[in-house]
């Protein structure tokens, strides 16, 4: 039970985080770089981004990452427990696991992740680089703190809500709000969607294993 709710508040407070961090980190931003020449603060932050884009794959990794290793390492703790009966060994994640969830996460996002950049990217407000500069920093160390804690949230959806807090410091009309809603609708449908597939799996499995 207390897993389940570290989850669902991990899952709850990013966005608002994301939102509020993103928030007041563009406004310092812009108090800081707001009156240089635009073409200036572009430049620079072009380089800059490359190490922010790199913090926020990172924190990617350490956080999405575990998430698929755990699964995968739950299944061999319980295969080891029922052939060895009470003593199942040492619960640990094997390199293997490691470097297969690492690859797949990898080709992942190459092969089918495009559609989800273009809309996170640019479909919910026009992104220079100090915008995703701020919004990548910010998520990045909102997922970093809830990895550290152990838990489990999803990237996109604190990317995205980092992405809103940088469109409302700059206006309400900046953020396309019926993508907005649209992507909202997605997180709201997606658990009770997987926790509903994953119940016809088990029960299917169930009634194939007699």
């Amino acid at each position: 039970m207390a897993g389940t709710k570290k989850v669902f508040t991990g899952l709850i407070l990013s966005p608002l985080v994301g939102i509020v961090g993103a928030f007041f980190l563009m406004m310092l931003f812009l108090w800081l770089f707001g009156r240089q020449p635009p073409t200036k603060v572009n430049r620079r932050f072009r380089l800059i981004q490359v190490a922010s884009a790199s913090m926020m794959a990172f924190s990617h990794g350490q956080n999405d990452g575990q998430k698929s290793m755990g699964v995968i390492a739950m299944a061999l703790f319980s295969a080891s427990a029922a052939a060895h009966g009470a003593s199942p060994g040492e619960f640990h994640i094997p390199v293997w696991v490691m470097v297969s969830c690492a690859i797949a996460m990898g080709l992942g996002s190459g092969a089918g992740g495009w559609r989800i950049i273009k809309t996170v990217g640019r479909k919910v407000m026009e992104l220079q680089p100090i915008h995703g500069c701020v919004a990548e920093l910010t998520a990045a160390t909102v997922i970093l703190v809830a990895s550290k804690v152990g838990a489990p949230i999803s990237t996109t959806h604190t990317i995205s809500s980092t992405i809103m807090g940088v469109g409302v410091s700059k206006r309400l009309s900046a953020v396309r709000w019926k993508v907005v809603g649209n992507i909202v609708w997605a997180w709201v449908l997606t658990m009770p969607t997987s926790a509903l597939i994953a119940f016809l799996c088990v029960r299917l499995l169930l009634a194939l294993g007699g």
